[in-house]
């Protein structure tokens, strides 16, 4: 049974309440002891697609920054490339948009380096001892990385149930390849309306599946690998997939890759579960609706106890099934499969700060 340290928290505290807090708990219990100095740390969280997203406040970075620094560490903050298009689809804007939700060097004392490259195909292959794959493509930075914390805000999602450390290491840390297991179910096809035969995805295809016909770029599904490279490059939005996973299904995949990037972390990896400004919908998305009432912090060295923790208490504050507050999915399959792998515990003492 896992340890879940709980700093509980009121509606409207401040953030740099809790951030200092945070502090403190991680202080008094030396729960950074993992690190060791000179250890090149990977901070990871979400910048949030616009400011009015429930995303981790650039405060609570500051702090834990801070702790990584005082045991003689290397702590940068760090994300991967998203697939949809939007302010994060790939390293430059998504690194200027950070900037812009206040996560600047002068805010948080860290720098900001992507995990996945600059297209998000930077990647290492991870052993696992999983039902659908034996090693999972994870951003290659997580895995060289000495150490690891998971800084994640407890959220619903339209696909997963409910977002927190297992999604953001599942979906967060994998590389575009991984995502792309993860959501789709077919090969990509390309657009003759939307493409404007620049050819930067014929370029780009490491299979040279792609070559251009009367009207547009085609794809040569019998060579195709699936691996993204087309949809990352192409500015046109010209290129499209089938994202057509069940529910059970994606979140096997994701279960799955969480468990590479918590199998490259063994001893070396904290998971912080922010449950503040608790939203309907992920921090992908630019609107946010709130569903629950502030809770607090969760932390823990177990992901899947944290998650389970954070989903218990969420249902006891608000008095309902999570189903009935964001999506009517099966919400805790990703918890249940997790403990089917062996993938950590459900089962957690809770230790209120």
């Amino acid at each position: 049974m896992s340890k879940v340290y709980f700093i509980k928290s009121k509606n409207h505290s401040t953030d740099e309440l809790i951030a200092d807090r945070l502090k403190t708990l991680i202080t008094e219990k030396d729960l950074f002891n993992f690190i060791e100095a000179k250890d090149m740390v990977a901070v990871k969280t979400h910048f949030g697609e616009s400011n009015k997203s429930g995303y981790p406040r650039p405060v609570i970075l500051k702090r834990v920054g801070e702790l990584i620094k005082a045991r003689k560490a290397l702590p940068f903050m760090t994300e991967t490339s998203t697939l949809y298009k939007g302010n994060r689809s790939n390293a430059i804007i998504h690194i200027e948009h950070a900037h812009k939700q206040g996560f600047g060097y002068e805010n948080t004392g860290m720098p900001i380096i992507m995990s996945d490259g600059l297209y998000g195909d930077e990647e290492t292959d991870v052993a696992i001892d999983g039902k659908l794959y034996k090693s999972v493509k994870i951003a290659s930075l997580v895995v060289k990385s000495q150490a690891f914390v998971c800084i994640s805000h407890f959220t619903g999602h339209l696909a997963a149930g409910f977002g927190a450390a297992i999604k953001n290491m599942g979906m967060g840390c994998a590389s575009r390849r991984g995502k792309m297991v993860q959501h789709s179910n077919a090969k990509p096809k390309i657009s003759a309306k939307a493409c404007t035969k620049c050819k930067q995805c014929i370029v780009w295809c490491p299979e040279e599946a792609i070559s251009m016909g009367d009207d547009s770029a085609v794809i040569n599904s019998k060579k195709c690998i699936g691996c993204g490279e087309c949809l990352a490059v192409c500015r046109f939005d010209a290129v499209n997939y089938n994202w057509g996973a069940t529910y059970e299904e994606l979140q096997k995949k994701m279960v799955e890759h969480a468990f590479g990037v918590y199998n490259s972390k063994i001893g070396k990896g904290i998971y912080i579960n922010i449950l503040t400004r608790i939203s309907k919908d992920c921090d992908c998305m630019a609107q946010y609706e709130n569903i629950c009432e502030d809770i607090g912090v969760l932390v823990s060295i177990d992901p899947v106890a944290v998650d389970s923790a954070s989903l218990d208490l969420v249902e006891k504050t608000s008095g309902k099934a999570f189903s009935k507050l964001a999506y009517n999915i099966p919400y805790k399959y990703q918890i249940d499969y997790a403990e089917e792998l062996g993938f950590c515990s459900s089962k957690y003492e809770l230790i209120e700060f």
